[in-house]
């Protein structure tokens, strides 16, 4: 008696299968090479891909270019934050950061160099790492993410120094004081948190949606009145209302933040707000409904991204300069590209809801997009 053959493959599934992880693909992070003329992207499919800057830039570019040069497997779950040393790739995921070598990751050598987690309290606690940061004199790698904590690892020798804890929920996004050896935290229970590193403690505590940006009221103008020589004067006029940082519909959260020395900005579910960190005092809210993930200083701009396809130019006035639409319909994180080795590869990069990430070869409008 014959066997009955076997099903035989669907021509092109695999085909469909990749066009459909290109249709829900959310492109997380992202780090330039130490030379500057590579990009590295990681995705929720915890794949990392790099694209040659150089290559996509050139007056011979073609669409191949564009795509990338080597992709691999780094993590089970996303790859939430990458950071670059002046040799390895770090990137983060659920619990752990890995290291690789950037010049095997050139010659396609895609090989985990190490892995590190922090000292979780428990060993079924698997938190998410949402963000990276490094200092490069104190040779430290500073990680923030879902157990409220910011933990400091020594590069050199791998080991986990201290944790600082004051957070209630967990860490979005950190940021660098770069004239002093402080770190700016932001998390979801709605406060920024200063850091001295020099003494592992907390310094200040901003509680973002408690704050407004109070107008100051003026003197109205002068005028006579009839019959009158003496010019007179008006009490001070009703000054326009204050601009709330809180925003309650939106929550608490603090999903950006960036410093510039005294200067700090942050944004999520309360207002993009400009602070001065000395007096604790918010100077601007910038007119932006929509939550803001990710935001940097660049000259005398600031320049912010998130729910909606634009990246947002910022005078800190609080005016709007410009409003350049990308390819996603939201964005999760901005990459500026100032490695002086390479000036020619000198661009402004955003990725976010797609397999794309679009690049700005100047602010005023997307060159191109990068696609996974």
């Amino acid at each position: 008696m014959e066997r009955a053959a076997q099903p035989a493959v669907p021509l092109g599934q695999m085909e469909v299968f990749q066009a459909l992880q290109r249709l829900h693909m959310t492109i997380f992070s992202q780090s330039v090479s130490p030379c500057g003329k590579f990009l590295a992207a990681g995705n929720n499919y915890g794949q990392i891909a790099i694209f040659s800057l150089s290559a996509a830039l050139s007056s011979e570019a073609k669409e191949e270019s564009k795509k990338p040069m080597v992709t691999f497997q780094a993590h089970d779950g996303p790859v939430y934050s990458m950071v670059s040393t002046d040799r390895h790739l770090l990137s983060a995921g659920d619990g752990e950061v890995k290291a690789w070598l950037w010049a095997e990751i050139l010659k396609k050598g895609c090989k985990e160099l190490w892995r590190r987690q922090p000292p979780y309290r428990t060993s079924l606690e698997v938190p998410e790492i949402n963000a990276l940061l490094l200092m490069p004199k104190e040779n430290l790698l500073i990680l923030g993410g879902g157990d409220c904590q910011l933990h400091a690892m020594d590069l050199e020798t791998g080991t986990f120094m201290w944790a600082l804890r004051g957070h209630t929920d967990y860490i979005h996004c950190l940021a660098l004081r770069e004239r002093s050896p402080e770190v700016l935290s932001g998390g979801e229970d709605g406060a920024v948190r200063l850091w001295d590193l020099r003494t592992a403690k907390e310094v200040q505590t901003i509680e973002v949606y408690k704050h407004e940006v109070r107008a100051h009221p003026t003197l109205c103008p002068p005028f006579f009145l009839p019959g009158h020589l003496q010019c007179l004067h008006l009490p001070l006029c009703s000054p326009p209302p204050s601009q709330e940082c809180s925003r309650p519909h939106n929550g608490r959260w603090i999903g950006c933040l960036a410093t510039d020395s005294d200067w700090m900005v942050c944004g999520g579910g309360p207002a993009l707000t400009l602070w001065h960190l000395r007096s604790s005092t918010p100077t601007t809210v910038f007119p932006m409904r929509a939550p803001q993930k990710h935001v940097t200083f660049y000259q005398d701009l600031i320049l912010s991204a998130g729910q909606g396809r634009c990246v947002n130019q910022w005078q800190l006035s609080g005016e709007l300069k410009a409003q350049v639409p990308g390819s996603s319909p939201g964005l999760l994180s901005l990459s500026l590209n100032q490695q002086p080795a390479a000036p020619e590869c000198k661009v402004l990069t955003a990725a976010g809801n797609s397999c794309r990430v679009d690049v700005f070869t100047n602010l005023g409008y997307r060159a191109f997009s990068l696609s996974f």
